[in-house]
């Protein structure tokens, strides 16, 4: 059975990586995602970052299951094209800065003309009004000015610290992608397309909020300055790797105390209940620092696991691929790209019992599919191949 999606389509004008990763995630469950890139600027991400064979991993691994449509999108045939092939089309999607896309004359109001019912869909960085809403935006950006960075660097006196992965831009596109889902549903249920907006920083804060801002959450008792989080955090050195470990019941802290050699930590009245171990957690965890020290990394994983207390090892990327739990999962398949090569992506994250999301196919070529895409909106060979000479379309 094709996956929980199939039969929707979603033109997708998203670059770089928090709308094509949506997007993605759309095509993994069915959705026949047609991706419009320019003839001449095409999507950013083909060319940065780590690649072979004119292909960037950044793009195999943010752009599977789509096809792909080359479009001069400032010529009026092609906007004619657009708004044709939008006709045909559950979903719109871009992200474009707020204007651009009313400045190409494929704003909300004319695709809503050709379908009244679209769900139209705008990712931006900062939203569509306020004083940065057309400032232009990476994640970098977003990280500063959600406080993600400071939640990074352990304190509000501390040098702030990007998190080493682009958070923002992945989380917008989960964001994104559970939003269009509810927009479908929505859409079955009454047949009303919408507008879906979606900010970059919306995404982020709210994404916060359920962990990090804590003292902004009670009105009139805010806490200006966040007390400083632990100098140690919950990955500690051995004799020979690193390893987490985290102990947050009772019943795990006495167990660990035990594994550890300091059973006496059990009755430590600064470490009696959950919230004295936060209290005195540099205290806690330098302790648990210096008695880990003792032994290696394996001989602490098994007594630790033995002794019922959560822990792992601290794994670089090159091992995360060959790690036990991880060859079980199936989570990792390795594909025959016709252009890259023999390429490792994982599969679909989510596992459906029934409507089985499935890798069709891999990131395309620019305009690998622009002949059959313009023939589906029944536009003749004779008039494909005028618009390929005049730079239309390629």
């Amino acid at each position: 059975m094709p996956g929980p999606l199939h039969g929707y389509r979603i033109l997708d004008l998203t670059t770089v990586i928090s709308g094509p990763f949506a997007t993605m995630l759309l095509a993994d469950q069915g959705a026949d995602v047609i991706k419009v890139e320019g003839v001449t600027r095409p999507d950013h991400a083909r060319g940065a970052g780590h690649g072979e064979n004119k292909f960037t991993a950044t793009f195999l691994n943010n752009n599977r299951n789509k096809r792909s449509l080359a479009l001069d999108l400032k010529s009026d045939e092609g906007k004619e094209i657009l708004l044709k092939l939008a006709a045909t089309t559950d979903v719109f999607i871009q992200n474009f800065r707020p204007g651009v896309v009313e400045r190409l004359g494929i704003g909300e109001e004319e695709i809503r003309k050709v379908k009244e019912n679209i769900i139209y869909v705008s990712i931006s960085g900062f939203g569509e009004k306020g004083p940065w809403a057309h400032k232009p935006v990476y994640d970098p950006i977003v990280q500063a000015i959600s406080g993600l960075t400071t939640i990074q660097g352990g304190s509000d006196d501390a040098r702030p610290r990007l998190v080493r992965t682009i958070v923002p831009d992945k989380l917008t596109g989960i964001t994104t992608a559970q939003a269009v889902t509810s927009a479908l549903l929505h859409k079955e249920r009454t047949g009303e397309g919408q507008h879906v907006r979606v900010s970059m920083l919306d995404a982020v804060i709210a994404f916060l909020w359920a962990s990090d801002f804590g003292g902004q959450t009670f009105v009139g008792r805010e806490v200006s300055t966040q007390r400083a989080a632990t100098f140690i955090d919950l990955i500690y050195e051995t004799k020979t790797d690193y390893i987490s470990v985290s102990a947050m019941t009772n019943t795990q802290w006495h167990a660990l105390a035990g594994a550890v050699g300091h059973p006496e930590w059990a009755d430590d009245e600064r470490f009696s209940t959950p919230a004295q171990r936060d209290l005195n957690a540099n205290e806690r965890l330098g302790l648990t620092q210096k008695a880990l020290l003792n032994r290696s990394a394996e001989q602490w994983l098994t007594l630790l696991d033995d002794a019922g207390v959560p822990c792992a090892p601290v794994l670089k990327r090159s091992e995360v691929i060959e790690h036990p739990q991880v060859v079980a999962s199936d989570l990792l398949v390795e594909l025959e790209h016709p252009e890259a090569g023999t390429i490792r992506q994982t599969r679909p994250a989510a596992r459906f019992s029934k409507s089985t999301p499935e890798l069709r196919t891999g990131a395309p070529v620019l305009g690998a599919d622009t002949d059959a895409i313009l023939a589906e909106i029944n536009i003749p060979d004779d008039m494909i191949n005028k618009l390929k000479d005049n730079g239309t379309i390629a």
